[in-house]
């Protein structure tokens, strides 16, 4: 699509813009055909493409390590089996190192989190036009649709209601086991009568309202944190390749360079997808060590 008649900047506009489903400005369902379209959808808007390569890549997950888990065997692990203990024993590590309290669900989470995160933002090592083209021209095929108004994202992790809904996942559990652990009590407690304190009654009510904004603000931003480092880095990291593919269609010798680029940015990437998906599940499992002790 990097040589088709889009503008660069139509270009860039058009692989920033998710496969979106809403209701539309005659009041029917369906998909957006362009991107103010699918702004003016509005909240109950759905991203298509990042819920179907989101679900896809969990079930992928799920299926791997099925498969790995049904076909172990005692002797010397190989190939799928292989992979799959050293990445439980490589979890397992990181959550002893990190969580000191005892629940058994946090070692599932993390592997679930880490590998679920590492595939989405694998997806951005496939060639920036590949899917794109394909479902383009399908559905220029089969449902006659102007490929200049088909839109699909394949990288879930650049699409903020993704990393959000994650985020919100893991706040929920840290609410959840905030209260579980301390009680309600406890837990306003820490809100309320820290980092400030006093034994003086007077004071230490002056006290509540700075401490309850303070802490509160500490707890919001561990969500918002989450969710926008992991988009951030990857949208950053899309973005470049965009602008790379743009120079296939400025010559030879700038398509020669993007291409040594590319595959530079690419090796590079690697590094950084894998860095997203260990960062936030490090974070996610100190936050929830954080929810199971008291200060």
């Amino acid at each position: 699509m990097a040589g088709d008649t889009l503008t660069s900047s139509a270009y860039i506009k058009h692989h920033l813009t998710n496969l979106t489903y809403g209701k539309l400005p005659d009041g029917t369902w369906g998909f957006a055909h362009t991107a103010e379209q699918a702004k003016e959808m509005g909240f109950w808007a759905i991203h298509v493409d990042t819920m179907f390569w989101s679900i896809g890549l969990g079930i992928l997950f799920l299926f791997l390590f099925m498969k790995a888990a049904k076909t172990a065997t005692a002797g010397i692990p190989a190939g799928l089996q292989n992979f799959a203990e050293w990445i439980v024993e490589f979890i397992d590590s990181s959550v002893r190192g990190s969580f000191t309290a005892k629940n058994d669900l946090v070692a599932p989470l993390a592997l679930t989190i880490f590998i679920w995160i590492f595939l989405m933002n694998a997806m951005d090592l496939v060639p920036v036009d590949l899917i794109p083209w394909l479902t383009a021209k399908g559905a220029e095929m089969f449902f006659g649709a102007d490929p200049h108004h088909v839109y699909m994202k394949v990288v879930p992790t650049t699409d903020p209601n993704a990393t959000f809904g994650m985020a919100i996942g893991v706040f929920l559990l840290v609410l959840y086991y905030s209260i579980k652990m301390k009680g309600i009590g406890g837990f306003v407690g820490e809100l309320t009568l820290q980092p400030f304190s006093s034994k003086n009654p007077v004071v230490k009510t002056i006290f509540i309202p700075i401490n309850f904004l303070l802490e509160f603000v500490s707890l919001i931003a561990k969500p918002i944190s989450l969710a926008l480092r992991l988009f951030g880095n990857m949208y950053a990291g899309e973005m470049i390749f965009i602008l790379i593919a743009i120079m296939y269609s400025a010559g030879v010798v700038l398509g020669l360079f993007g291409g040594v680029l590319q595959l530079g940015w690419a090796i590079f990437h690697i590094l950084i997808i894998t860095l997203q998906a260990f960062i936030f599940m490090t974070l996610t499992i100190v936050y929830l060590d954080m929810a199971h002790h008291e200060h």
